[in-house]
């Protein structure tokens, strides 16, 4: 059996532990600088707030319906999310870490009551973290996200579905929208619905060998996965990443080259940090620069640059000085730029780097210098040891005029108690 445990409205449940005042009511939290919704509470999913809406439109309403709007603090929630992955790790001998706020949890060989084992989870969860989960538990992984569709949108399951009798599952997949099928997006979902098929069960009962066909073998994976049949493993060891980019847009717009190179250079470092955590290298960096294309009467402007490395890397202070230099090159005056990113690609292991006879580069002090860096940083927090070039980044960080408090990974956050 598989368990899904999936954390109800992460990102206001985040903002919520530190705030019980907010319980009960409306809570919003918006995107980069500001921007969109990308997540609301039960109560504001009630007043009609959609996913994605932009937040100056609805400003006005908001106040009005006296909505708690927050920043993202993508520091908080990566720190409780830890809690929550570590508190799940103490009932399974093999825990899958799916995204921020989602995890599998292999229970074969477990012999207990399924549904009050899920309960002591959450209930576990919910007093050791503060965060509210819904987990659904059946023979695959497929049928475990189903299952836990079921305990978040019906109020009866009270947080909990088991799936493991027939007729139950049955039930289910015909209660469910096939476009709903965890591995089924929507170009699938429309094609299938050409053919009549619009649940789950409807998709169970079509031929394998035109699945195979159509869907490829990913598809006929789901679908003998919906009938109970594993075919998809646990990934104890998250996958090392092909690609890996960092972009934000600007706080404000930025007309000036040096803030521009700032970003370009933090975005840089992030991708080194990124590339040594997975023990990678990168063989080719992108750095792109664009202005925002929603102001149609500024001039418009959008470049990228796409640098060969000489020899891969994940040196932070290589891959700055080239991504630096690809931005000068692209850079034009009097555009103003609201977006910067750098992306590295063709990554391999660091193990297996091929070397130049014209590198120059001592690169047994440079991996040295970036293991102090790592070491300080993860201590004293990040960018507490930085290259120069990434400059304070007060000229183009990104606009959070609603960020809650670090309450969990800054000192001068910590919550005092008076007695």
């Amino acid at each position: 059996m598989f368990a899904l445990v999936d954390c109800n409205n992460f990102y206001v449940s985040c903002e919520r532990v530190f705030r019980p005042d907010l319980n009960g009511r409306p809570v919003v939290v918006l995107s980069n600088n500001d921007g969109c919704i990308i997540a609301r509470s039960n109560e504001a999913k009630a007043l009609g707030i959609k996913m994605g809406e932009p937040a100056f439109k609805i400003a006005a309403f908001l106040r009005r319906n006296q909505v708690a709007v927050f920043s993202s603090n993508y520091v908080l929630y990566g720190d409780l999310s830890h809690r929550v992955m570590s508190t799940l790790g103490r009932f399974t001998p093999e825990l899958e870490v799916y995204s921020i706020d989602e995890a599998f949890l292999n229970l074969r060989g477990l012999t207990v009551d399924w549904a009050a084992y899920a309960r002591t989870i959450r209930e576990t969860v919910g007093r050791h973290v503060g965060i509210p989960v819904s987990i659904g538990v059946a023979p695959t992984k497929v049928l475990a996200k189903v299952a836990n569709h079921r305990a978040k949108k019906i109020p009866e399951q009270k947080g909990v579905c088991v799936l493991e009798d027939p007729e139950e599952i049955a039930e289910a997949l015909k209660n469910l929208d096939v476009g709903e099928v965890w591995g089924i997006g929507r170009q699938y979902a429309k094609l299938l619905n050409s053919i009549r098929v619009h649940t789950a069960w409807d998709f169970l009962q079509l031929d394998d060998d035109w699945v195979r066909k159509k869907m490829t073998v990913v598809g006929l994976r789901i679908k003998k996965e919906l009938a109970g049949i594993a075919c998809l493993e646990m990934e104890l060891i998250p996958p090392a990443k092909k690609v890996i980019c960092t972009s934000r847009s600007f706080g404000k717009d930025q007309t000036e080259l040096e803030p521009v190179k700032e970003a370009v250079a933090t975005y840089a470092a992030r991708c080194a940090e990124k590339l040594r955590r997975q023990h990678s290298c990168a063989g080719m960096l992108m750095v792109f620069l664009h202005t925002n294309s929603f102001k149609e009467h500024e001039p418009q402007y959008a470049r990228n640059l796409v640098c060969k490395l000489p020899v891969p890397t994940n040196s932070t202070i290589e891959l700055i000085r080239y991504a630096t230099a690809g931005v000068e090159a692209i850079y034009k005056e009097g555009y103003r730029y609201k977006k910067a990113g750098v992306i590295v690609m063709e990554i391999g292991p660091e193990h297996r780097i091929q070397g130049s006879l014209f590198d120059g580069v001592n690169r047994e002090k440079q991996a040295a210098v970036m293991r102090v860096l790592d070491a300080v940083n993860a201590k004293y927090g990040r960018d507490t040891l930085k290259v120069a070039t990434q400059g304070s980044g007060e000229r183009w960080k990104l606009r959070q005029e609603r960020l809650s408090p670090c309450y969990t990974t800054r000192w001068t956050d910590i919550i005092k108690v008076r007695v």
